[in-house]
């Protein structure tokens, strides 16, 4: 059963007008000259995990102690104010909005990063970006650097391990399985180089290092927060652009060059943008892993097509995020647990679910 609906509203600016050619089908939306395809599976499940992700931070700012009631929270995020004012805008939100950012960011980082290697395991922590940002931290916390410098430091060794990974896979314009192997090759040479450093520090810096490698959001909050929010902003343009480019990277190389696109610089700009994301957030919040690797997937299914779709993958690292950093902060109360346990937690089942489908496959 077929039906058509047009719906149109003209203003100043031009038409704005939606299509659909059957219910449940993808819709058209035309604003002016420009035309945008707008899945409408896509549109709910992006309200309902932005539902869910409500829920988890009203949670989050209620549980823990004190304890305070939802209606509270809601008073106190509102601005109404309550005595429970302290706790939850000062102690628990900076710490949410963190978890939320950090999430969604990683979440983005490891879609751009699975569709240029067109494998649904690579991700930042897989392809050495985490582990290039480790190293350098760990030299950081071992050396004696400030505690300042060891964000700057974590980022820089995140993109000196991108460079790498470019450099060695960049031959026959960057191709996806030899991206993933040198991601790899990466990934083992600076985990080796790591431990190395461990071994030779002082035990405290060796465990103050431990702690940052397994990526923990406490003691952290606006300041990380901020980093993140920046440079989400700062590359929004970039990542409304990959949003559409992300629709060719299933094609291969010589159907792309005959539809008039340009498939290398696409991959690199698109690679390019996910592993700086990958290492402005690691460098923040620490090797928090999985999260890149189980949100786009899992929002893949969720959605039905064919390639992550970017926003709601963002919304669901948020909630996975948010999810293990409450998880963790209640688990064992009032011992906390690093958000990375967590979210390893869940990445580790899911990874081998990946592996035994493939083998079925």
């Amino acid at each position: 059963m077929t039906t058509s609906t047009r719906a149109r509203s003209r203003g100043e600016q031009g038409v704005v007008s939606v299509a659909s050619a059957r219910v449940g089908g993808p819709a058209v939306l035309r604003v002016g000259g420009a035309s945008f395809r707008v899945r409408r599976r896509a549109v709910l499940v992006g309200m309902a995990l932005l539902l869910l992700l409500l829920v988890a931070g009203v949670l989050s700012l209620s549980l823990g102690s004190p304890c305070v009631a939802p209606a509270d929270v809601l008073r106190s995020v509102s601005g109404a104010g309550t005595p429970y004012d302290l706790v939850v805008l000062h102690l628990r939100l900076p710490r949410l909005v963190l978890a939320a950012l950090a999430g969604a960011a990683f979440g983005v980082a490891g879609t751009l990063i699975q569709s240029v290697a067109r494998n649904p395991l690579a991700s930042p922590d897989v392809i050495g970006v985490t582990q290039g940002a480790g190293l350098a931290a760990t030299v950081a916390l071992t050396g004696g650097a400030a505690a300042i410098l060891v964000a700057p430091a974590a980022l820089l060794g995140g993109l000196v391990a991108a460079v790498l990974v470019f450099a060695l896979g960049a031959r026959h314009g960057l191709a996806a399985q030899r991206f993933v192997l040198a991601g790899v090759a990466v990934a083992f040479a600076f985990r080796a180089l790591t431990e190395v450093v461990m071994l030779a520090a002082d035990p405290i810096d060796g465990l103050r290092a431990q702690i940052w490698l397994i990526g923990t959001l406490a003691g952290k909050g606006w300041t990380e927060a901020g980093w993140i929010g920046v440079t989400l902003a700062l590359l929004l343009p970039v990542l409304a652009w990959a949003g559409w480019a992300l629709h060719s990277t299933a094609l291969d190389d010589d159907t792309a060059r005959g539809i008039g696109l340009r498939p290398v610089a696409r991959r690199v700009g698109l690679a390019a943008t996910g592993v700086t994301i990958a290492a402005t957030v690691t460098a923040q919040v620490g090797a928090v892993d999985f999260v890149a690797l189980v949100a786009p997937q899992v929002a893949r299914r969720l959605v039905r097509a064919e390639r992550p779709p970017l926003l709601c993958t963002a919304l669901l690292g948020a909630l996975l995020l948010v999810l293990a950093d409450l998880a963790g902060r209640r688990l064992f109360a009032p011992t906390q647990l690093p958000a990375g346990v967590l979210t390893a937690a869940i990445g580790g089942p899911y990874l081998m679910f990946l592996l035994l489908r493939g083998r079925r496959s």
